[in-house]
């Protein structure tokens, strides 16, 4: 196991708490189709910082996109999948040229927030109309472009749009399997180009993404007909949950 401390650059006990957090993210990744990133990035963020986690997080994102990929995209809404892709790729490069002239903290308090009230919604049955068009496909891209470049939490974005349509809970995972991995390929190209990609991360990424993959599997496993109607419930309380977390931990910092 030194070899593994070794590349990592992580002490024993630091190595085990990031594999018992990434088992235990994965498991909700493969039940849910996300939060992987959020739920690593709320916790071993106090083992590691975050520009040190994001590039380790690509690699993790990556290795359960694929193993989720062909229920994914057999089961996913493909259009929406791609317009989402599509507005996110535009959404990106402006919230990151935010960061030069917006707060980061304050701007991700605001999107914390305002996820915090959309899911809240959701769990009320409060309809979004807007939602339900082309121009809120789009816009919805857009904006988790824009709040990843700034904060990170654009999967979430996206997870509530996913979430507020009607569709049955196959097709809602499977276009949050489908946008997070289109979606991890534009990322990897946007963190080379900004020097955020580096040797520590990919190391760490390779091996934290075993025990990810055992957490995915074993989510996979939950994911069943008789647990399908809690699929929505369960997900939108988990983005309740996120927000709030994330918006403590902001507080705290």
């Amino acid at each position: 196991m030194n070899a593994a401390y070794d590349l990592t650059a992580l002490s024993a006990q630091e190595f085990w708490i990031v594999t018992g957090i990434v088992i235990a993210a994965g498991m909700v990744r493969g039940f849910s189709g996300f939060a992987l990133s959020a739920l690593v990035m709320a916790t071993a963020v106090t083992i590691l910082p975050p520009v040190e986690l994001l590039p380790m997080l690509w690699w993790l994102e990556m290795s359960a996109s694929l193993m989720m990929l062909k229920g994914g995209w057999a089961e996913a809404d493909r259009g929406t999948a791609f317009g989402l892709v599509f507005g996110s790729a535009l959404g990106w490069p402006l919230g990151l040229w935010l960061t030069t002239s917006i707060d980061v903290a304050t701007s991700k308090v605001v999107a914390l927030v305002v996820i915090l009230i959309l899911a809240a919604s959701q769990l009320a049955k409060v309809r979004l109309p807007f939602l339900a068009t082309r121009a809120g496909l789009y816009s919805t891209g857009i904006v988790a472009g824009i709040v990843s470049g700034l904060a990170h939490v654009g999967g979430m974005v996206v997870a509530f749009y996913v979430l507020a349509s009607d569709a049955p809970a196959k097709q809602m995972r499977g276009s949050l399997v489908l946008f997070l991995f289109l979606g991890a390929l534009v990322s990897f190209f946007i963190q080379l180009a900004f020097g955020v990609m580096d040797w520590s991360g990919v190391s760490r990424g390779l091996v934290f993404a075993v025990p990810t993959m055992i957490g995915v599997f074993l989510g996979q496993l939950l994911f069943t007909e008789r647990f399908a109607p809690y699929y929505r419930p369960f997900c939108l309380s988990l983005l309740v949950g996120l927000a709030g977390l994330g918006l403590v931990r902001t507080q705290l910092a």
